[in-house]
């Protein structure tokens, strides 16, 4: 049988982010992707490409849970962008109803389309209700100094500080993506595993973000841990895949690049 990568995240219609980014990463990975969709997120081109954003009905991502889970069941799920505590709530009663090998989580943690207010309660609930349930959660510099509490994260020892405030959350591994936000020739990443420290550099790829580099991160994790890898040897796969799909970038008339892992030229 396939090797089956199951995804519960936002669709975001450019393509360059969200389910779009995780299903071909997971295809790319050489894993059959499954998707629930829980958000629609739809750029707005008439106005500086501000968030659109449409919760999906609870009930309906808690049917489209039920029938991925029952016709493939899948051993390990990759959390991606859940929007509302109500969204939260679903997920989180469908996650602690069946076994799992492991959970990761890219914890986007605000929209742009939404009121401070209803983000604040969003971040909550997914510290409480989701983040106790990951085996690995992939915060980048934001959502770190969120997560952590801290003002700002400017260096390696500042990683290091978040990542295990977070662990003290609940995840078993911590990885808190510095990219291009702290200073220096390397894009540099920190995984905690609880006791040890794992620092991974690339070299930069200029100093501007690319979209879908955090949603292909995390779903390259996730088709690793499906065929079997162990949670290092997984994140130092999705580093190196990262930075080539960064490297070979897509643009469109979108105001931002979006990570493409290339096929190779057939001959």
């Amino acid at each position: 049988m396939a090797v089956v990568s199951y995804v519960i995240a936002g669709s975001e219609a450019t393509g360059g982010a969200g389910i779009q980014a995780d299903l071909r990463t997971f295809e790319q990975c050489e894993t059959y992707g499954v998707g629930t969709i829980t958000c629609i997120v739809s750029f707005d081109p008439t106005n500086g490409w501000a968030h659109r954003f449409v919760p999906v009905e609870s009930t309906v991502i808690a049917d489209q849970i039920e029938a991925a889970t029952a016709a493939h069941e899948p051993a390990v799920v990759k959390i991606g962008m859940l929007g509302t505590p109500a969204t939260i709530s679903t997920v989180a009663t469908a996650l602690t109803a069946r076994p799992w090998q492991h959970v990761v989580v890219d914890p986007v943690l605000i929209c742009k389309g939404q009121e401070p207010g209803a983000a604040l309660d969003t971040d909550n609930a997914l510290c409480s209700e989701i983040l106790p349930l990951a085996t690995v959660v992939t915060p980048n510099l934001f959502e770190a100094s969120t997560l952590a509490g801290m003002e700002s994260i400017d260096s390696v020892e500042d990683l290091e500080r978040a990542a295990r405030r977070i662990a003290d959350l609940g995840p078993k591994y911590v990885v808190v993506k510095g990219g291009v936000g702290l200073p220096g020739d390397d894009a540099v990443d920190l995984l905690f595993d609880g006791t040890t420290i794992t620092v991974l550099r690339e070299p930069k790829v200029g100093e501007e973000r690319v979209s879908g580099a955090g949603c292909t991160f995390a779903a390259v994790i996730t088709a690793e841990l499906a065929k079997g890898a162990e949670v290092v040897d997984a994140v130092r796969t999705a580093k190196q895949f990262t930075h080539d799909g960064i490297l070979g970038r897509v643009g469109s008339h979108a105001p931002f690049d979006a990570v493409w892992n290339r096929p190779p030229t057939r001959r």
